[in-house]
C-alpha cells in the first residue's frame, strides 16, 4: 500500500502555535520532508523540532527549492522533488512535508501535491496559523471587522495599485522602499512584524518605524484611511 503525503503547516517561528493535529501527524509519519538540502538551515524544520523532539530521529527528505524567479530552474526542482517524494510514498512510507505558515497560502507543497496527486497519490493538507494572522495577534489588533476586505498581497505586487483595494492591506515581504514611500504619499496607517513568534521578533508600531533593510520574513498591514 502507498503511503500518504501530508503538507504540514508548522506556523510563523513559534513552536507553539502548531496544531495538536500538526504535532500528531509529524510524530506519526515515517518520513519527514523538507523544502531546503540540509535540515539544520530550514525554518521550518526547526520550528517543527521545536514542538516536536522525535523529528530529530526521523529519516530526512531534503528537497532542494532554490529562491529564483527563473520559472525552468523551479519546474525541474519541482520534478525532482516530486520523484523523491513519489519513491517514498511507493515504498508505504507516510511523509510529511513541513512549510512555514499554512500550506495553502505561497507554499512550495502547493506545486509538489499538485504532481505528486497526479502520478496517484494520496496527499492531504494540515493546516497551520499563517503568518499575517500571527502578525496581528503580536500587534494586538484585528484585520478585519464587520465588512472589511481583506487583501492579501505577495512581495513585487504594484504597491500604489494595491493600497487603493478597499478594507486591509497585508503585504507579505518584497521590497519596501516603495511600499513605505507609497503609503507615506498617501497618509495611510501601517504596522509590521518582522521574524513574528521568534527570538528575532521585531514590532513596527508605525510606518515610520519599519525599516527598509528589515528582514525577509516581514508581514505589513496597512488599513484603509478613514474618511
Amino acid at each position: 500500500m502507498n503511503g500518504i503525503l501530508y503538507g504540514v503547516g508548522v506556523g510563523p517561528g513559534d513552536p507553539e502555535l502548531l496544531t495538536g493535529k500538526a504535532v500528531r501527524v509529524i510524530g506519526a509519519c515515517g518520513v519527514i520532508a523538507i523544502p531546503h538540502r540540509d535540515p539544520g538551515r530550514c525554518f521550518a524544520y526547526q520550528i517543527a523540532s521545536g514542538a516536536v523532539p522525535a523529528i530529530e530521529t526521523k529519516p530526512k527528505l531534503c528537497i532542494d527549492m532554490p529562491m529564483t524567479h527563473d520559472q525552468s530552474v523551479r519546474e525541474a526542482a519541482y520534478e525532482t522533488g516530486t520523484d523523491a517524494l513519489c519513491a517514498a510514498l511507493a515504498k508505504g512510507e507516510d511523509v510529511a512535508f513541513l512549510t512555514l505558515g499554512d500550506p495553502s497560502v505561497y507554499s512550495t507543497f502547493a506545486y509538489l501535491a499538485e504532481r505528486v496527486r497526479a502520478k496517484g497519490f494520496p496527499v492531504r493538507w494540515i493546516p497551520g496559523v499563517p503568518s499575517f494572522c500571527a502578525a496581528a495577534a503580536a500587534l494586538g489588533e484585528p484585520l478585519c471587522t464587520d465588512r472589511e476586505q481583506l487583501h492579501l498581497i505577495p512581495g513585487g505586487a504594484n504597491a500604489e495599485t494595491a493600497l487603493a483595494y478597499p478594507g486591509t492591506k497585508v503585504f507579505m515581504k518584497g521590497e519596501l522602499a516603495p511600499l513605505l514611500k507609497a503609503i507615506g504619499d498617501r497618509g495611510l496607517t501601517a504596522a509590521a512584524v518582522e521574524n513574528c513568534g521568534t527570538e528575532h521578533e521585531r514590532i513596527y508600531g508605525a510606518a515610520s518605524d519599519i525599516p527598509e533593510d528589515a528582514g525577509y520574513y516581514l508581514a505589513t498591514i496597512v488599513k484603509e484611511k478613514q474618511a
